[in-house]
């Protein structure tokens, strides 16, 4: 339903899910079946059985970046120290994981270098997990890979990871999998009817029991995966939640009865055009509750992006990411004891059908824990396996070549050349005889993501987890030996780079808004009715694939919602009105005809969110980096209306840099040059700017920039300061601002150079040369008079300097 920017949409739900993965799915589907109004938007498409890409063309187009038409399955992320894959779909990433559900380990539920310097544990713990895990599994419908009942005996990669592991005394496990295997009380089959659930299939279409293809992470166009469309969201839609695909929100804000969400539509009929995403009309929807579940990238990114409207939001913000200790490796030209091609058969099965774990120092041993999982893929990689071996492919090329060439020049009618194409394409022993491994741990959680511009930024590095990393190398190393094979890294490593596809943190849990940005059960600390119940919430790695931690912290969260445990719901003090064309348009005025003054600031600083005193802003913004300048045109359009004027009133327009307010933001507005006109008051430069944030909150910037005498040196450092604040809404009038609410706060300044710039763009404009020169003689004195006026020498006995307020220090 379309709606206006300012939350005039009729439309109104219980709860907002934005996105369907792991913890949108579960969430949406608890509150609706408590009969609760859940609309989830997805910004991706619904992928029933048999639409997954596999064709050359279709992967050409399998991935998400709307604005160059591109709204497939894949995305991918690129930050310094690793590289992220995620998913865009109507079940989120469980379209392209491996299926795995294994719990969180009981001991590892630790913090990684607290404050305190000892360990800690995680705000919660397995026993508050489990029952939660348990009902999880039930909905998931879990089942081990049945190795070798018949049908299932292809794969020899389960068998060669149970081999490895208890020659070097490793624990070996089949770990439960959200894979249909067998039916009811039938023994495991491969190509079973699968029948629909009570709740239904919103699909509609038919599903069968695994037939080995090895695509699980590239979508299972059979049906056999269990899905999050298959299971949690189809009993969401019979229980009435509404589900909206192609949806991507923008933005959203706190209301008087709870939250604003503001999102855009993306078309499929758009797909493979360029499009401008950013003219896309907005739509609004309200809710009492909004539930962020769009991955550790996407709540993270939209709590960054909309951090303006979020009051008393915790510093911690975009701390504790990490990947999960995710790291590839691969097993190549395995033999048996015999010396012969060992048939691993990583095309022939799940993706993951075991699981070896390595004890932490935790349970006892040393270092940190890990697990290494088997690895499969699809059939078509053995082609580009067998392709690579550019050296064996050029032999039997050459051999081939041969045997018919001396056929003919012989005169053999050899018309029958089934051996020789069979001798050219070779055994497939290159391809069948890998295999990939997957690890992830406990690699240390210190990455950073914040805004650089419009842009999500993480701030990672291996360097701080290299003892982890190298451990689970070497066991690889040491399971591809066991398994008669050779161990190659993932390339990416010789460039310290791993690849995840478990990001985790960003908004990390916490018993305060001190150490964590929610609460246990996903609420955000200061703001009642919002929540995060994906990755984004793990204040540490899992260790263990993290899909069933994540499920399981959304369903403990919505029970806890129902159950009335969360923060009650409270009306909000509503922000001051906009201040529209009139406000703007009062700082405008100009006489026509009249001499005009123009000249450039620029001024850089440091701010900090939710901190009311400019100089403490200042101090926090410096430990947090969060810089922010100002490129300012001011403008008089009347020099003589302004020297007569006691406010001495200008317009200005320009614009604002800020990553964390979301990049380099438009302003206009006015400022008061040598604002106190009254001898016993303090002179000061008076700026009020409007502005909107990166995703349209409305904001103004009210700062003061004093002119005063430093009573030993004559100036200040402070007297080419500006110290501001941000106040959320367009606040027109100094008499609205105590009611605004304080977004931010800090100060910035000119250097020498800005300072020799700002002189130099001096620009005198008007119809008459002599009101010209007039003007500019004018402007002159004033602006000589009052720097006169601030910087003369203290009075005898006067010690102490004058401060921004006026008052003495």
């Amino acid at each position: 339903m379309p709606a206006t920017w300012d939350g005039t949409s009729t439309e109104h739900c219980d709860a907002v899910v934005v996105g369907s993965g792991f913890g949108g799915s579960v969430a949406a589907y608890r509150l609706a079946q408590a009969g609760q109004r859940v609309v989830i938007l997805e910004r991706g498409r619904a992928y029933p059985p048999g639409s997954f890409p596999r064709t050359p063309a279709e992967y050409s187009r399998a991935l998400w970046d709307p604005s160059q038409g591109l709204l497939g399955l894949f995305q991918l992320w690129s930050f310094r120290g690793l590289e992220g894959v995620v998913s865009s779909g109507l079940g989120g990433g469980s379209l392209i994981y491996a299926n795995v559900l294994l719990r969180k380990d009981e001991k590892w539920f630790v913090l990684d270098d607290p404050p305190d310097g000892g360990p800690r544990e995680w705000p919660v713990s397995r026993a508050d997990l489990d029952p939660h895990y348990d009902e999880v599994e039930r909905m998931m419908g879990t089942q081990p890979f049945p190795i070798g009942a018949p049908g299932y005996e292809a794969s020899g990669k389960s068998t060669a990871m149970r081999e490895a592991a208890a020659r070097r005394g490793l624990d070996w496990q089949l770990p439960p999998l959200a894979v249909t295997f067998g039916v009811g009380d039938k023994p495991p089959e491969p190509g079973l009817p699968i029948p629909d659930p009570p709740y239904g299939n919103l699909h509609g279409l038919p599903r069968v029991t695994c037939r080995l293809t090895g695509e699980c992470d590239v979508g299972c166009n059979l049906g056999s995966k269990n899905t999050l469309d298959h299971t949690y969201l189809s009993a969401a839609a019979y229980h009435g939640a509404d589900i909206r695909t192609y949806r991507e929100v923008r933005s959203f804000e706190p209301t008087d009865e709870g939250w604003a969400v503001h999102y855009v539509t993306h078309r499929p009929e758009d797909e493979g055009q360029v499009i401008d995403t950013g003219s896309l009309p907005l739509q609004t929807i309200t809710c009492r509750r909004l539930i962020l579940g769009a991955g550790t990238f996407g709540s993270t990114y939209l709590l960054l992006r909309n951090r303006a409207a979020l009051p008393r939001l915790s510093r911690t913000l975009g701390r504790r990411f990490c990947g999960n200790g995710d790291l590839l490796g691969f097993v190549f030209d395995a033999k048996d004891d015999d010396g012969l091609p060992r048939r691993l058969g990583s095309t022939t099965a799940p993706v993951i059908t075991t699981a070896i774990r390595v004890p932490d120092e935790l349970d006892g041993a040393s270092g940190r824990g890990y697990y290494v999982e088997d690895a499969g893929y699809p059939g078509f990689v053995d082609w580009l396996l067998e392709a690579s071996d550019l050296s064996g492919a050029t032999r039997r090329a050459k051999a081939g070549a041969a045997a018919l060439l001396a056929a003919k020049l012989l005169g053999r009618p050899q018309s029958e050349i089934s051996a020789q194409i069979s001798a050219l394409l070779g055994p497939g022993s290159r391809s069948s005889a890998a295999m990939p491994l997957l690890g992830m741990g406990r690699d240390v959680p210190d990455g950073v993501m914040r805004l650089r511009g419009r842009w999500l930024d993480v701030d990672w590095t291996t360097r701080t987890s290299r003892a982890y990393f190298d451990r689970v190398r070497d066991t690889m190393n040491d399971l591809a030996r066991e398994i008669g094979g050779t161990f190659e890294p993932n390339p990416l490593s010789w460039l310290d780079r791993v690849v995840t596809v478990h990001p985790l943190g960003g908004a990390p849990m916490g018993r305060s808004a001190a150490d964590g940005v929610v609460d246990t059960y996903g609420e955000v600390f200061g703001n009642p009715g919002l929540f995060v119940v994906d990755g984004a919430v793990m204040p540490g790695p899992v260790g263990a694939n993290p899909s069933l931690t994540i499920a399981a912290f959304a369903d403990r969260a919505a029970q806890a919602i129902l159950d009335g445990r969360t923060a009650p719901l409270r009306r909000r003090q509503a922000a001051p009105p906009a201040a529209g064309q009139a406000a703007v348009a009062s700082a405008r005025a100009g006489i026509a005809g009249a001499a005009g003054l123009a000249f450039a600031v620029h001024m850089k600083g440091f701010l900090a969110f939710d901190v009311e005193d400019p100089r403490a802003g200042v101090r926090q913004g410096r430990q947090d980096d969060a810089r922010i300048s100002a490129r300012l045109q001011m403008r008089l359009d009347d020099v003589e209306r302004f020297i007569g004027d006691p406010v001495h009133a200008g317009r200005v327009r320009g614009s604002v840099d800020c990553d964390a307010l979301g990049g380099r933001l438009p302003v206009e507005g006015e400022v008061n040059l040598q604002a106190a006109a009254v001898e016993a008051l303090p002179l000061r430069d008076e700026y009020r700017l409007f502005l909107e944030d990166g995703v349209g909150h409305p904001l103004t910037l009210v700062g003061t920039k004093p002119l005063r005498r430093d009573v030993q040196f004559g100036l200040s450092p402070e007297t080419n300061e500006l110290t501001f604040r941000i106040l959320a809404g367009h606040v027109p009038a100094a008499a609205q601002e105590e009611r605004a609410r304080t977004v931010a706060s800090g100060a910035m300044s000119m250097d020498l150079l800005d300072i020799a710039r700002q002189f130099g763009s001096y620009r005198i404009g008007g119809a008459d040369p002599a009101r010209m020169v007039l003007a500019a003689a004018r402007f002159g004195a004033f602006f000589a008079g009052g720097l006169v006026r601030a910087y003369r020498p203290a009075p005898p006995g006067d010690t102490k300097p004058t401060d921004v307020t006026g008052a003495t220090s």
